[in-house]
């Protein structure tokens, strides 16, 4: 690994927490050259399907053969063309949704500056309300709207008009946090003008996996309403069937005004980034919004295989069932060693909170012993207290149970190794 350390930039990240090199991934197993790895990492949420899955990559390695266009601007294209219609037929009209697709750069940052762009451009409004522990990106406009200190460091206090609003969280949770909204916007003197949007996020997964609740995004969806501002989903990371739907707000029977979609959108992890725009609100002139990247050729194929894969296999109905599986086992096995554990989750996107015992370290120890045992998993929230689960929807039950199971036994072993006394040990069952 000298060769990273010497020669990459200080900013890599993932790699100092699973400092190995890998060579080698299939389905929901990662590989070094001396050891196999469980991925509940699953690319930061970017191979919902698993790493080169069969379906996908045969669909990919047929339009490379056929030495179709690789790079397209935004060219009408087979390729786009084909996702634009499965997109439509699969997901959209399916669920009596009306949006224009706005391709934009490869990444989800990409998009939420498009987002925030447009919702300006069309409210004539320089205002953005986001929410507490929201994390949408790391480009200057992304960063305006998230909530974390530390990486927002790196735009030097630039704010961009936006103003942070209480997340149904922690101690905000034994608020109105909407009704405190709605006081702020009908108060004259709040000193805080009106904004274009509001952005949000249907379960907050850096801020350590905070779902929203039906009711409270049937509210916010009201109030936007009332007081004409818009409404932008972002689905970067908890979209394209992580809570069991295509779309994580379908749950709530609301429409936001705009929806944002990356990661696993293209379905085998190629670089992708869409903005789902109301017809009504599509007010772009061309060439107003562009970028290179934005005509992916090769994600537009993945996409539109990952969406047939999806049909197939009856994914939404897979991910319900381990849905199931993990919220048990995550109870019984888990909440129980120890009271101050809490667990939150939905659909295959779950978080072991260990915030509670005030020791950050702890919670890096049983990721590292993960790791050991051969699990990748991520850690987020607050001081990074929330051990991440976020498999690939399509992960073999078998291969699922095992890495819980080291989850299990990572927990029992640093908690033994934290114990200090008989009773502590009998608390946790040893």
């Amino acid at each position: 690994m000298k060769i990273f350390e010497q020669h990459e930039s200080n900013v890599r990240s993932y790699c100092r927490n699973f400092p190995t090199v890998f060579n080698k991934a299939k389905n929901s197993i990662i590989y070094s050259e001396s050891q196999e790895y469980i991925d509940f990492l699953a690319g930061a949420g970017a191979l919902n399907y698993g790493h080169n899955n069969d379906y996908i990559k045969q669909k990919v390695i047929d339009y490379l053969n056929a030495d179709a266009i690789a790079h397209g601007l935004d060219f009408y294209t087979l390729a786009k063309e084909q996702f634009i219609s499965k997109f439509f037929s699969s997901i959209l009209n399916p669920k009596n949704l009306d949006y224009r697709l706005q391709f934009c750069g490869p990444t989800g940052t990409n998009a939420v500056e498009a987002a925030l762009k447009l919702a300006r451009k069309i409210k004539q409004r320089t205002g953005i309300f986001s929410f507490m522990g929201a994390f949408h990106g790391m480009t200057t406009g992304s960063l305006s709207i998230t909530g974390n200190k530390k990486i927002r460091a790196g735009i030097f206090g630039i704010a961009n008009d936006v103003t942070f609003m209480p997340y149904p969280y922690g101690k905000m949770a034994n608020i109105d946090t909407l009704e405190y909204l709605e006081s702020v916007l009908d108060d004259s003197h709040s000193g805080i003008e009106k904004p274009a949007a509001i952005i949000f996020e249907t379960v907050q997964a850096e801020g350590g996996i905070i779902v929203a609740s039906i009711q409270w995004m049937q509210r916010l969806r009201a109030l936007c309403d009332r007081h004409d501002i818009l409404l932008i989903c972002d689905d970067i990371q908890v979209g394209c069937g992580r809570t069991g739907p295509f779309f994580s707000f379908e749950r709530a029977d609301i429409v936001p005004d705009l929806v944002i979609l990356s990661k696993s959108i293209s379905g085998y992890g190629f670089p992708m980034s869409l903005l789902l725009i109301k017809p009504k609100l599509d007010i772009w002139k061309a060439g107003e919004h562009n970028g290179t990247f934005r005509g992916n050729q090769l994600a537009f194929v993945g996409a539109t295989a990952a969406l047939e894969y999806r049909g197939n296999i009856g994914l939404e109905k897979e991910v319900k069932l381990k849905e199931f599986f993990l919220k048990n086992f995550l109870n019984e096995k888990i909440k129980s060693i120890d009271e101050k554990i809490e667990i939150r989750g939905i659909g295959m996107i779950w978080g072991i909170d260990l915030g509670k015992f005030n020791d950050p370290m702890l919670v890096k120890n049983i990721a590292d012993h993960c790791f050991d045992l051969g699990l990748i998993i991520e850690r987020v929230g607050r001081n990074d207290t929330v051990l991440k689960i976020l498999p690939p929807l399509n992960i073999e039950m078998p291969i699922l149970q095992k890495g819980c199971s080291i989850i299990q036994k990572a927990f029992i072993d640093c908690l033994i190794q934290k114990s200090s006394s008989n009773s502590e040990l009998e608390k946790i069952g040893i």
